[in-house]
């Protein structure tokens, strides 16, 4: 096995912070979220979940989700994507986990 590596995962919900609708289609929000990541110039992979919200004033949302996954991306890469996420897809924050994880890709071909 090779040396840890890091794993982060940046979650960002599509609803509006002020309206607390989703002003676009999921689609029109995965284009967005992959030109990011193409130009960061960053492998990714990216799962559409449902997650909930408690906003700062009070208020909670439920809303579709994308999280966003990233293996071996420097923290402050990691930090600026979140930042342009947070900016494109108009959100009071979006939530940023890492962990130290383990990672081999594996080969074959049949003859």
């Amino acid at each position: 096995m090779n040396d840890p590596i890091n794993q982060t995962t940046i979650y960002v919900g599509l609803n509006d912070a002020l309206t607390g609708v989703q002003k676009f289609s999921t689609e029109k929000y995965l284009s967005i979220l992959k030109n990011v990541c193409r130009s960061y110039g960053v492998a990714f992979s990216v799962h559409q979940i449902n997650g909930g919200y408690c906003h700062e004033d009070g208020r909670y949302t439920e809303e579709i989700t994308l999280a966003l996954m990233l293996l071996g991306v420097d923290e402050s890469v990691v930090l600026e994507i979140a930042r342009d996420l947070c900016a494109f897809f108009h959100q009071e924050s979006v939530m940023v986990a890492s962990s130290p994880c383990s990672v081999v890709f594996v080969k074959e071909q049949l003859d």
